[in-house]
């Protein structure tokens, strides 16, 4: 029985659809480190993660045997993805499932921090009843900057707009600007017009520190700013520096760059005393209804990929949409991108008379993948041989 072992509160019904296609399903509540996580990975066949767990090199090398890993979120820097591609290791990910749940919060965090109900609500709790519009203001009006126009920025687009906001976006690739939305040419005509800044780029190693002193001090005076992105992406020191200067009136962070692996565990930041901040713990993606459908869509993925060979979707690996096999066999093979190999792999099957009703080939980058539906099962000699061939990564037979 193949083994799956998932990790960081995966939703339920993960590991309901695993078991209901054979799998063996272990559940974990919280992240693990390195060494915890290649003890946790003996004999199993598929990982489930969120953001906390590092699929590093060092667990890959430890563990061989990996076939696949659902990251259940939107991001996958998690995963070493061009490592484990080149050890047969297929990576999915869930790119819009939470999309909707993410731009909710921002347009909450937006509202909230123009209407500083995070500083009334510190003020009340305190005892001091501070009935004033001082600093208070509707989002009608208010120019929006989103950074980063991908599948979230472009539906915050929209939403923001229907609020009556008036919508500029920078992106580094060319997009489609959805309604009346305005593209920038450069960040800081971005950063001096709008009066809510908010984060959505992508958790490339580029981008880290993207946003520091430079690009807070040509904000506009007054605007509030947002990351709902990645955690190393803004400079927090700068951040404050520039709340506590009465340059910016407010500030939202859902993203930091060290977080506790597990809930429930201390957690410490300097943007706590703040007065109009909202803090939240990496939450932007965390809803009933986000995290059913990332659960059903990443384990979806992962049994396609173990009972068929499909890599549709897969972040790491040359996409195939594979159906069920209707042949006596189907052989995956993962190659190294060398000029010859499917010839190679037929040469082989010939040698053993073996008829072939179907094959598919992709190639991305430096690694191929062919998928051949064969009529009879070959034997092991067969079998051994196509394992044994140059720039093999990895073979597997699903029946």
């Amino acid at each position: 029985m193949p083994k799956a072992l998932l990790l960081e509160n995966i939703h339920p019904f993960a590991a309901a659809s695993l078991r209901d296609h054979g799998f063996e399903v272990e559940t974990r509540k919280g992240a693990l480190g390195e060494d915890e996580l290649i003890e946790a990975l003996e004999g199993v066949d598929l990982l489930g993660v969120r953001s906390k767990t590092t699929v590093s090199r060092r667990v890959i090398d430890a563990r061989p045997s990996l076939s696949a890993v659902g990251c259940f979120c939107i991001g996958t820097n998690q995963v070493d993805l061009d490592y484990a591609a080149k050890h047969g290791i297929a990576v999915f990910n869930a790119p819009y499932s939470n999309t909707r749940s993410v731009v909710e919060l921002v347009i909450c965090d937006i509202i909230c921090l123009l209407r500083r109900i995070p500083a009334h609500t510190h003020h009340m709790r305190h005892g001091l009843w501070d009935k004033s519009a001082s600093g208070s203001h509707e989002v009608r009006g208010k120019t929006l900057g989103i950074i980063g126009y991908g599948n979230i920025g472009s539906q915050l687009s929209v939403l923001a707009e229907a609020l009556g906001m008036r919508v500029v976006f920078y992106d580094i690739e060319e997009k489609l600007a959805m309604g009346n939305a305005q593209r920038c040419d450069t960040l800081n005509e971005l950063l001096e017009q709008s009066d809510a800044v908010t984060l959505h780029v992508d958790g490339r190693k580029s981008n880290t520190g993207f946003f520091g002193e430079d690009q807070f001090e040509h904000m506009k005076q007054g605007a509030i700013f947002i990351n709902l992105s990645r955690g190393f992406v803004a400079d927090l020191d700068a951040l404050k520096r520039h709340l506590d200067s009465g340059h910016l009136s407010g500030a939202a962070v859902d993203v930091f760059p060290v977080e506790p692996k597990k809930s429930g565990d201390p957690f410490t930041t300097d943007l706590a005393d703040e007065d109009n901040m909202i803090l939240t713990p990496h939450i932007g993606g965390s809803t009933l209804e986000a995290q059913e459908s990332i659960g059903h869509f990443v384990s979806q993925r992962l049994e396609d990929y173990w009972e068929n060979g499909s890599t549709m979707l897969s972040v790491n690996l040359p996409q195939l949409t594979l159906h069920a096999c209707r042949s006596k066999a189907r052989i995956a093979h993962l190659h190294d991108n060398l000029p010859g190999v499917l010839a190679r792999v037929n040469r082989v099957l010939g040698e053993e008379n073996i008829n072939i009703s179907a094959q598919s080939l992709g190639t991305e980058g430096e690694i191929g993948y062919v998928v051949t539906d064969v009529a009879q099962m070959p034997s092991d000699d067969t079998l051994k041989a196509l394992s044994s061939l140059d720039g093999t990564i990895r073979m597997r037979v699903i029946s």
